[in-house]
């Protein structure tokens, strides 16, 4: 029997059926978590073999010696990950230090996690990248702007999400980044790209070949849905274009992904831009080596009629997917946020598509920034009634 380490199963709140799948097909499931073990859901707790709680997932010296009891007590660890982009170092960290080959280990994590460093890896694979600088003084970032123009959007090189992101526009705005963002942080600065998010979402076998692809489309920035607390909004498509899916490949190939779920992102452009390409066409953004955040795994689920928390479990343990796909629809996510004057009440909301809503219910507020505070999931056979959807659910009142 196989020893798989499921490093904090218990969050996001739905990764408990990546357990649950694991478990069913075989595998010995040892989950490590913060939460105190009483407090555990019962499905999470049907879904392991064994829980080891630490004080804190903070503390790496507690979590490594957690790893290193289940190694004693169960012999050798074979899989150890979490599916969380927050501990993607620390899982690497964990695989290196107790031997364990089936994931990315410590020297992996500067091309996977630094978004200048996953530039090389997307010219290698032919896909146009936007120009950039490292931050260093506010002279060398007006010089970068004399050679892009604004605006500019400056992040963490190594961040999560959009957290501290800034889209600059004016010598006032940077003058005011350069007294806002963290002293001791590397950060990127990029030339604006005019696009939509698409994404490649797929699980990867040990051989670096797609066991399961779709695709979603973010047409609200999370850039600008964070620092303008605005609603939220993206959609799993019915279809993945072939550009996305090609480019998806390639960067997998590129990147030397095995046996992973995967979330990578593109820009596609919105028009014409000079040294990236024409409207329509694919511009790299960045990797994610894990799920797409959130609810996306279930709402993929809904859009395709599958289930790929057993899609990546049957990775796991058979290097094979053993589930069928269904039937195609659009899955739309909408977050509205509180405090808003919406025309369509909550009550209108379900009257109206009660029979298409998948999921209904409140953001935890960790996940509020990005995701709102009210969310709706639900499918849809065609793109015209997605729109139509989105424009009920999010107009407001003058």
């Amino acid at each position: 029997m196989k020893n798989f380490i499921f490093i904090s199963p218990n969050f996001p709140t739905n990764y408990w059926m990546f357990c649950r799948e694991l478990k069913k097909n075989g595998l010995n499931v040892l989950g490590i978590g913060d939460q105190p073990y009483d407090e555990l859901s019962s499905d999470l707790k049907n879904s392991l073999n064994e829980y080891y709680k630490v004080s804190n997932l903070e503390n790496d010296d507690e979590v490594y010696r957690a790893v290193a009891f289940l190694a004693y007590k169960h012999g050798r660890i074979d899989w150890l990950e979490s599916n969380n982009e927050y501990w993607l170092e620390r899982d690497a960290r964990l695989r290196t230090d107790f031997n364990i080959r089936s994931g990315f280990q410590e020297w992996d994590i500067p091309h996977i996690k630094f978004k200048s460093k996953m530039k090389e890896f997307y010219i290698k694979a032919g896909i146009p990248v936007a120009r950039y600088h490292m931050v260093d003084k506010l002279e060398g970032a007006l010089d970068f702007v004399k050679e892009v123009g604004y605006p500019v959007v400056a992040k963490p090189d190594n961040g999560v999400g959009a957290s501290h992101t800034f889209k600059i526009e004016d010598e006032a705005q940077m003058k005011e980044f350069f007294q806002l963002k963290w002293p001791d942080t590397p950060y990127i600065m990029e030339e604006f790209v005019n696009g939509e998010v698409n994404s490649y979402d797929a699980i990867i076998d040990s051989k670096g070949e797609p066991m399961f692809e779709t695709g979603n489309v973010t047409p609200m920035s999370i850039m600008d849905i964070v620092n303008n607390a605005d609603n939220s909004i993206y959609y799993i498509l019915k279809d993945l274009p072939e550009d996305t899916r090609a480019a998806g490949r390639a960067t997998v190939k590129s990147f030397g992904v095995r046996s992973r779920f995967v979330h990578f992102e593109f820009f596609r452009l919105t028009k014409d831009q000079e040294g990236l390409g024409k409207k329509g066409d694919i511009v790299a953004l960045e990797v994610n080596m894990r799920p797409c955040g959130g609810f996306t795994p279930d709402m993929i689920d809904f859009a395709h009629s599958t289930d790929v928390y057993k899609i990546w479990a049957d990775m796991i343990a058979f290097d094979r997917s053993t589930m069928p796909i269904g039937e195609h629809s659009y899955c739309a996510f909408a977050g509205r946020r509180d405090g808003k004057d919406f025309v369509m009440s909550h009550a209108d909301i379900l009257e109206k598509y009660g029979a298409n809503m998948k999921m209904v219910e409140r953001i935890p507020d960790v996940l509020s920034g990005a995701m709102g505070n009210q969310m709706y999931v639900a499918i849809f056979p065609s793109k015209k009634e997605l729109d139509a959807f989105y424009q009920d659910i999010l107009q407001c009142n003058e």
